[in-house]
């Protein structure tokens, strides 16, 4: 309700692109109904707030980065397992669906993303830090314009979404 603290209100844009980010991968590969998708979506947002309520700093938005980052490599992150599990999706249907090797950071006013361990590194979703010198971050990321997937599939799925509010 209401009540909920700052932090946990200023996450959900963050959960909600997360979130929206892995429905839109499952929708891509195709064969999962739109009912189902939202509530994979519903469920993994809900599962993204709930792990990391006290692992939220917005003051310091990389510490608890590798708690939070959601990960696909030969093994199903147990969040998008748990959700997927809601709408009847085995893992083995997941890793069918998914990219076999999928990283997804999630922290304060940041969602990127890396598709294969030697990908580039996507950003989803971005804003200003209140009260930050300017950002020295995205020095380090590339574009998302090297793609090196070993797909079959045209990298197009793999777009960049535009975040709705």
């Amino acid at each position: 309700g209401a009540a909920a603290s700052g932090g946990r209100a200023a996450m959900r844009t963050e959960t909600s692109t997360a979130a929206a980010f892995v429905t839109r991968l499952l929708r891509a590969a195709g064969g999962i109904g739109e009912e189902q998708l939202r509530c994979f979506r519903e469920c993994l947002q809900e599962a993204l707030r709930e792990h990391y309520k006290h692992h939220w700093f917005p003051t310091a938005p990389t510490k608890g980065s590798g708690y939070r980052c959601i990960r696909i490599n030969h093994q199903m992150d147990p969040l998008i397992g748990k959700a997927a599990a809601m709408i009847g999706l085995s893992h083995e249907r997941l890793f069918q669906l998914l990219p076999s090797e999928l990283t997804l950071w999630v922290d304060p006013f940041e969602v990127s993303y890396r598709i294969g361990e030697d990908g580039s590194i996507c950003v989803l979703y971005e804003s200003p830090q209140p009260g930050a010198k300017a950002s020295k971050a995205l020095e380090s990321r590339s574009s998302c314009k090297k793609w090196r997937t070993g797909r079959s599939s045209p990298s197009e799925s793999y777009n960049m979404m535009t975040v709705s509010s």
